[in-house]
């Protein structure tokens, strides 16, 4: 080989090493990284026949040193009602709440630059008809694109509101065993615009007294912090679209999207693993449902779609974050102890979090009955006071 084949060949060498550095670079940096938050609701419930609901919307660039582009953001509602909605109309306007560049007046969204300093807009939502008592909650989803190094994505951001609150001083119908008495108590809608002490502080403590114990059901709590997450944005990958053939068909992990979200909690490798170790012990030592305990407790807690209440059975619903910390919170702001329950009708009782004292058992006891209920009885709050 002639000096010019040399010359060649460390040239194709370092043109390698180059493109090998670029491709890991690359992979360890995630473009479009983008998030939309929406808080501070005003619900207006005055007239009857007419609800106006105005909340803020934040949008943050999570892209280190890259601007990304917001050149679309819309909404679209879905309204849930006990009775029919004819002759029920609404309308739903976006107005830019940038620091830098004023909104149009004719409402369009000009495409909008998003630095490392979050932005701002303004939802709200006009509703009108001759008696919206018996609506119950709006499915709003802002669709909204980003443009940035990944390209130009579409995404959907889902936010539920409430529309029906129930009176914290109803009276409410107390049950009887042998060691304590529960009262089951509704609430409105559950969603990530509420706070669970925040529920507690509402619903509960009207009825309470000291000594008595509230419990939350493991859903709801997931709801209230955002877990749950529609089937169009999962992406299901190698492992999840294999081993979920594997599983009971009743299982929430039976689907390639209801066992992705399993593996985008806690990483592939560990659920074909626990995978693995599942079959190991069904077979040589008997030992049915050590995938689940192996995968870790997420994988008992995710809901798939169909798990719970509209609008909410159109999404996987994953396990709630941290329950020791809302459950210590609740406590430490009310007086009163708490846990958080995973509880069906199967007289299964599974207890997440709970406050120091409390005897598991005697918890299991009183909610052995499923007194908060599986179908839509909305009472996801269980006061049990000991006899």
């Amino acid at each position: 080989m002639g000096f010019l084949g040399i010359a060649l060949a460390g040239l194709a060498g370092l043109a390698g090493l180059l493109l090998l550095g670029l491709e890991l670079q690359y992979r360890r940096r995630i473009g479009n990284k983008f998030e939309l938050t929406a808080a501070d609701w005003q619900i207006a419930t005055e007239d009857s026949t007419h609800y106006v609901m105005v909340g803020n919307l934040t949008l943050t660039n999570q892209t280190e040193r890259r601007e990304i582009f917001v050149p679309e953001l819309r909404a679209e509602v879905t309204l849930l009602s006990k009775g029919s909605l004819e002759g029920i109309t609404h309308q739903v306007q976006i107005s830019p709440r940038h620091y830098d560049a004023p909104a149009r007046a004719d409402g369009y969204w000009f495409a909008y630059i998003v630095k490392q300093k979050p932005t701002h807009a303004e939802l709200q939502l006009d509703l009108r008809g001759a008696d919206l008592s018996e609506l119950q909650s709006a499915w709003i989803q802002l669709h909204y694109i980003t443009y940035g190094p990944q390209g130009r994505l579409p995404r959907t951001q889902h936010l539920v509101l409430p529309l029906r609150f129930p009176d914290p001083n109803e009276p409410h119908q107390w049950r009887s065993t042998d060691q304590s008495s529960i009262l089951p108590i509704r609430t409105h809608l559950l969603s990530q615009i509420d706070q669970p002490v925040e529920v507690v502080k509402r619903y509960v403590l009207p009825h309470s007294q000291p000594g008595d114990v509230v419990t939350i059901g493991e859903t709801p709590v997931a709801l209230m912090q955002g877990r749950f997450r529609h089937p169009a944005e999962i992406r299901p990958g190698w492992v999840a679209s294999r081993i979920c053939w594997f599983l009971l068909p009743t299982s929430s992990l039976a689907t390639a999207c209801g066992m992705q979200s399993l593996v985008d909690q806690v990483g592939a490798g560990r659920v074909f693993w626990a995978f693995v170790g599942g079959v190991l012990a069904k077979k040589l030592l008997n030992k049915p449902g050590m995938f689940y305990v192996l995968a870790g407790e997420q994988a008992r807690l995710i809901d798939d779609v169909t798990g719970t209440l509209p609008p909410y059975d159109q999404f996987v619903v994953l396990g709630p974050d941290q329950p020791q910390q809302v459950v210590d919170q609740i406590q430490r702001e009310t007086g009163l102890a708490a846990a958080i329950v995973d509880v069906n009708d199967l007289k299964a009782v599974k207890i997440l979090a709970v406050s120091p004292g409390v005897s598991a058992a005697f918890l299991e006891q009183a909610l052995i009955s499923n007194p908060a209920g599986n179908a839509d009885e909305q009472t996801p709050l269980v006061l049990i006071r000991p006899v």
